[in-house]
């Protein structure tokens, strides 16, 4: 019988955080009340690795972090205080690396590995590593290439990155180091050793995202799928693990086929995706899990807790400042064809050779050239709505058929005629055999593409208020009343009432409370242009306004009592112009506008940290709002997902920013005296969190259960109750300020459980019988 958690925990582990230390924190754990610890990806990752997700060796628990008897000793410590573990896997990628050993015997002995299907490669041509800081005849020539001998074999050295070499008539004579022959041996392996830069043009496997240093793994193939999950089934089944949150679901080439096999294989345990759902799209149906990990939660949230009024205020400010006027639509649909034709080019090069093939065997598709077809594509993928379909070999769904072909009519509406995009959409719709390689390929592409072009670039660029630009979110949401909440949640309810819940993760752009103070932005317009008109001021004339109207929010964001804030700043101003993609980039950075942004950056913490008097009302505000979430959070359908850290007020940006150490010690005294704590928002929301959570845990029906019924308010107030057996939770919150705790209590009526004697924005209670 599958048992849920009634809380999680979020540990990211590496740098610092290890299985012993995240061991003597299972204490601290149970005493704030949650049930399970939710622990980053575990399994041996690059060398240096900080996050885990870059994974080498999926049958071997990271002995950096403490190896297979650290992680048996964090599970009996968890046990001891009566938690279970949840354990976040990656199953579309491994690092692209010769430190993987799958991958490093590949590169021995290419097709003839056991391991060559395992990865998503094209074996019609050689593997390409494009790890070269020259092109290899240049590094040739400057004698950059040794045969050496390790321990499994002969490699290629080349300034310390070791290649494994295939034994071949040339190695012999390479052996020498003379150039020709170390041509000749080059020529005889199953890769190909490039320039970094011709990966843009051409590679052949599949990547994460755009990441060189990521390959796609053939999960779809039952042997892949058993070899990559053996040590997660058998943690499982040592009792070890308890729950399972799946990495980037829509990078597989068949998610329904691979959610059903896991299924099968872990019947008893809860399930959980990470899938962005975008605008009114659903979870499918089919899907055998307990619900995505989140984020349409975290949406939603930040869509009931931002002033309209105000947001159109602020949205007539920004167009002024900045001179923007572009719809987000387009906005986005500009990034997505830069990101096809530069960061993803080669996909896109790849997906056009396969589409060009069916195409010449087609009555209609055999007039097109080669830039019809390519320009088809890139209009598609610009056009297109979601991450992506879920067509199959042998189906598409009407639903994903009506999509494409929306995509189509618009992308063909954006073109001076619609070209190839007809062909596009009727082959993409077709449950053939022949075009089942190019349709699935499409799908993994348009999930890269949206990722990249909105979360890491459209967001730099479209940002009038940032606690929109959010993972799952969308820069141009509207606000929505309760009426909009109570309909989001009771679909919640409904269709994945077991989902996690979270406000913060290591993929968020802000942490929950930074954002609620930019969100807190739209209920004061006139404080925030204010405080714009402060960091303009500071501005230098080559400073775009669009990156002075995104740094004062980020300034807002900031809480001045937190350390280290410049250098922070300076990190994250760095990031946000590289992933605009506008005046400077990752590959060609330019250093004078980079340290211009870093100068006004020093400048805006020396002038305006502590924040100045002109952004008192916005704190006060975000304050109340960092309350409101934090108990919607914990009390709407769902299981409760709580980041390290974030039982107190947490003001971080984007990674690696949010993966700063967090004081535990000081997180533990709290239990004790919560007056030990600081800030007074940090002893609210402590208080807050630890009295819902051992609530959650006291009555977990009540909970995981209960149904959700919307409470009649006016417009100032969010109440609903939740509703199991003889019990009912009612929980009211203030959306405004003025609220007075007589109209809570009407709103939310029982025994009060929070707040006790601390002035709130919310009112949580519970009756009986």
């Amino acid at each position: 019988m599958m048992e849920l958690p009634t809380a999680c925990y979020r540990l990211q582990f590496r740098e610092g955080m290890d299985f012993d230390r995240a061991a003597g924190i299972a204490p601290y754990l149970r005493n704030l009340g949650v049930s399970h610890l939710y622990a980053s990806p575990l399994f041996t990752a690059a060398p240096g690795s900080t996050h885990g997700y870059d994974v080498t060796d999926p049958t071997e628990v990271e002995p950096e972090i403490g190896g297979r008897e650290g992680l048996e000793r964090l599970s009996r410590a968890l046990r001891a205080e009566g938690l279970g573990l949840v354990l976040d896997i990656v199953p579309n990628h491994m690092a692209f690396s010769p430190e993987a050993p799958w991958l490093r015997d590949v590169m021995r002995w290419g097709t003839d590995s056991r391991y060559a299907r395992h990865f998503d490669i094209d074996w019609s041509q050689r593997l390409r590593l494009p790890w070269l800081p020259a092109p290899f005849e240049t590094h040739l020539a400057e004698d950059g290439f040794t045969v050496v001998d390790e321990e499994d074999g002969p490699a290629l050295d080349t300034g310390g990155l070791r290649i494994p070499l295939a034994d071949t008539p040339g190695l012999a004579a390479a052996r020498s180091g003379d150039r020709d022959a170390i041509r000749a041996l080059h020529a005889e392996q199953p890769w190909r050793l490039v320039h970094w830069r011709t990966e843009a043009d051409a590679i052949a496997h599949r990547r994460f995202f755009n990441v060189t240093g990521l390959i796609g793994l053939r999960v779809e193939e039952e042997q892949v799928f058993e070899d990559s999950h053996a040590l997660l089934f058998e943690l499982v089944e040592a009792g070890i693990v308890q729950g399972v949150r799946l990495d980037h679901i829509d990078g597989l080439l068949d998610p329904a086929q691979y959610l059903a096999r896991l299924r099968a294989r872990l019947p008893d345990t809860p399930i959980w995706a990470e899938k962005i759902l975008t605008g009114p799209e659903q979870l499918p149906p089919d899907w055998p899990i307990e619900g995505t990990t989140g984020y349409v939660a975290a949406r939603a949230f930040g869509r009931l807790l931002t002033d309209a009024d105000g947001l159109d205020r602020i949205d007539s400010d920004y167009r002024a400042a900045t001179g923007r006027t572009d719809p987000a639509e387009d906005v986005l649909a500009g990034a997505k064809r830069q990101i096809m034709t530069e960061d993803l080019s080669a996909e896109l090069w790849a997906l056009n050779m396969m589409f060009a093939e069916i195409a010449a065997a087609d009555p209609v598709g055999v007039e097109f050239g080669p830039e019809r077809l390519r320009e088809a594509l890139i209009e598609m993928i610009a056009a297109f709505p979601r991450y992506r379909t879920y067509m199959t070999a042998r189906t598409v769904s009407e639903e994903d058929a009506a999509l494409v072909r929306r995509a189509g009519s618009l992308a063909a509406s954006r073109l001076p005629a619609p070209g190839a995009v007809p062909l596009l959409t009727d082959i993409l719709t077709r449950p053939d055999a022949e075009t089942a390689r190019f349709r699935l390929r499409f799908q993994q592409v348009t999930g890269a593409a949206v990722a990249k072009s909105q979360e890491d670039t459209a967001f730099y660029r479209e940002v009038r208020l940032l606690s929109t630009n959010e993972v799952g979110g969308e820069p141009d949401d509207d606000p929505f009343g309760p009426a909009g909440f109570h309909r989001a949640m009771l679909r919640r309810a409904a269709r994945m009432p077991h989902a996690l819940t979270l406000t913060t993760s290591h993929d968020t752009k802000r942490s929950e409370d930074a954002r609620m103070r930019i969100a807190a932005a739209s209920h004061a317009p006139d404080a925030f242009a204010e405080l714009f008109r402060l960091c303009d001021e500071l501005a230098s004339d080559d400073l775009h306004p669009n990156l002075r109207w995104y740094l004062a929010q980020t300034l807002l964001a900031l809480d001045s009592t937190d350390s280290d804030i410049e250098a922070r700043l300076h990190t994250h101003v760095e990031k946000a112009l590289r992933e605009a993609k506008t005046e400077t980039y990752w590959t060609a950075p330019n250093e004078t506008l980079e340290a211009s942004a870093r100068e006004y950056a020093s400048r805006l913490v020396d002038r305006l940290l502590p924040h100045p008097e002109a952004a008192r009302p916005i704190l006060e505000i975000a304050d109340r709002l960092s309350l409101a979430q934090c108990s919607l959070k914990l009390t709407v359908p769902g299981v409760c997902d709580i980041y390290q850290g974030c039982e107190i007020a947490n003001y971080s940006l984007t990674d690696p920013d949010n993966r700063r150490p967090v004081d535990f010690a000081a997180l533990d005294g709290a239990l004790s005296d919560v007056s030990r704590l600081a800030r007074p928002l940090d002893r609210a929301k402590f208080d807050l969190t630890r009295s819902l959570l051992h609530l959650r845990r006291a009555r977990p029906e009540l909970f995981l259960d209960g149904s959700y019924t919307p409470r009649e308010t006016d417009n100032r107030i969010c109440a609903f109750s939740r509703e199991h057996g003889e019990e009912t939770l009612s929980v009211a919150v203030a959306l405004e300020p003025g609220v007075t705790a007589n109209e809570l209590e009407a709103a939310a009526p029982g025994e009060l459980i929070w707040p006790k004697a601390i002035d709130a924005p919310v009112r949580i209670a519970i009756r009986e019988g």
